[in-house]
């Protein structure tokens, strides 16, 4: 969430992403190819630096999906059963 939250102000290169947050290179990498197989950042090689930028379309899926979740609070959690795990 911070990773999307620092590129939602624009584009950032790599090193400025990991110093921003102070987290190790293999740590942000790990991340960011989470993000990037996500389909919810992409990113720009420029040199040996890459820059890493929001997919608008993927967040506003995200957004609308999660308006619709909200609405019908499928993120609420199940009642509670009385006969135990297996019942």
């Amino acid at each position: 969430m911070r990773i999307l939250a620092l590129l939602a102000g624009g584009e950032r290169c790599v090193c400025e992403i990991q110093e921003q947050l102070d987290a190790t290179q293999s740590r942000l990498s790990f991340h960011l190819r989470k993000l990037k197989d996500a389909g919810l950042v992409i990113d720009r090689r420029a040199g040996r630096w890459a820059y890493y930028s929001l997919v608008p379309e993927a967040l506003e899926e995200m957004q609308s999906l999660l308006g619709v979740l909200a609405s019908q609070q499928a993120w609420a959690p199940p009642a509670r059963r009385v006969d135990g795990c297996g019942g």
